[in-house]
């Protein structure tokens, strides 16, 4: 058992200082001053929760369908504060899915850290929105892609599809599988969008990016998405994907506690990579902080967790502590993960240590530093 002190920390709904805590089995516990205690010099908040990680650390998810992939890319962002992720497959072929899911139930079985199970992105989607995947691999949804979504060893499933893709009875079927379903890459209308809500869909992949717009006669999925108080939407705050001024529209008009931070981050992420090979003979090019396929779309992003929150305090003027929230608690609360995103008694001990500038000096996963 270790015993911590932490001069500042956010509990995920206040901030208290001078505090105490042990960790034992994993588990948080607060307790009395102690003279040997660690000092974490910083502030202290839950750890980071990404529901949308395709590669990292120069490891891509749909390049190498392995537990030392997904334990590169959980390390990768685990220096930048992410204490639990969704490793995100990419359309691809069926074949390529089903060695991603064994890959994640041998993850989850041997304790790879950060790993919390798998979310296909596709290949259910719309042909116009498809955005950088590759065309050749969206179809509609089989058996077989149903018999992975089944299986009961791959933790917390989700499957983000085109509801004018995939019947309401399918997404009720993958309802009934354990799948969370999110809507993105689509062009629906309004009225089909609902008919996913109400058929069991509780997530917007990527808000504003590859879905139908908002617009006066037609709120498309967009509006949707913003007129749901039940769902939740990912938004990827790193300048170019969303206009600034649209995501604070996004974060005044969504119930509070819906949106959360996503990266929709790829291999370059905590490396000084400038390209990588992608689909279709195509590569992903690095221009900064963006990346784009050679074709010209916006091909996810080399966002980190730790510059999310960065980019929504100080250029979504969002408060540090719901900025907090939105890329811990509000993914936690997404995922049904109970004993994640605060810092109380009796929760997982995953935490971050933050300086002034929101820059990450150390992370703990189950109380064991990374």
């Amino acid at each position: 058992m270790a015993t911590y002190h932490a001069t500042s920390l956010f509990t995920g709904d206040e901030f208290l200082e001078n505090v105490f805590f042990s960790v034992a089995n994993g588990v948080m516990t607060f307790v009395d001053a102690v003279d040997n205690a660690i000092e974490l010099d910083g502030l202290v908040a839950p750890g980071f929760i990404d529901v949308q990680v395709n590669g990292g650390g120069g490891a891509f998810f749909n390049a190498e369908q392995t537990t030392e992939c997904l334990d590169r890319i959980a390390k990768a962002h685990g220096q930048f504060g992410t204490t639990a992720l969704m490793p995100t497959l990419i359309t691809d072929k069926v074949e390529v899915m089903a060695m991603a899911a064994d890959a994640t139930a041998k993850a989850l079985a041997e304790g790879v850290p950060g790993v919390l199970g798998i979310h296909f992105e596709g290949p259910h989607l719309s042909f116009p929105k498809k955005g950088t995947h590759s065309e050749q691999f969206i179809r509609p949804i089989t058996e077989q892609e149903f018999a992975i979504y089944a299986r009961q060893d791959l933790g917390i499933k989700m499957v983000t599809l085109a509801p004018e893709s995939v019947s309401t009875d399918d997404i009720a079927r993958l309802i009934e599988c354990g799948v969370k379903v999110s809507i993105g890459h689509t062009n629906a209308d309004f009225a089909t969008t609902n008919a996913a809500l109400a058929a069991g869909a509780d997530g917007f992949t990527h808000l504003f990016n590859a879905m139908s717009a908002f617009t006066s006669r037609e709120p498309g999925v967009v509006g949707a998405a913003l007129w749901d108080d039940n769902s939740w939407c990912g938004l990827i705050v790193d300048g170019h994907h969303v206009h600034p001024s649209s995501a604070k529209l996004a974060i005044r008009t969504k119930q509070r506690g819906k949106i959360m931070l996503v990266t929709d981050a790829m291999p370059p992420v905590g490396t000084n990579d400038m390209e990588f090979d992608f689909f279709d003979g195509r590569k992903v090019i690095r221009t900064g902080d963006r990346l784009n396929s050679t074709t010209g779309e916006l091909a996810g992003s080399v966002l980190d967790m730790a510059s999310a929150v960065r980019n929504t305090v100080n250029t979504l003027d969002v408060s540090l502590a719901e900025t907090l929230r939105m890329a811990s608690l509000y993914p936690a609360q997404y995922l049904g993960l109970k004993k994640k995103g605060r810092l109380l008694e009796g929760y997982d001990a995953d935490f971050v240590v933050l300086d002034e500038h929101q820059c990450v000096t150390a992370t703990f996963i189950a109380g064991k530093a990374l």
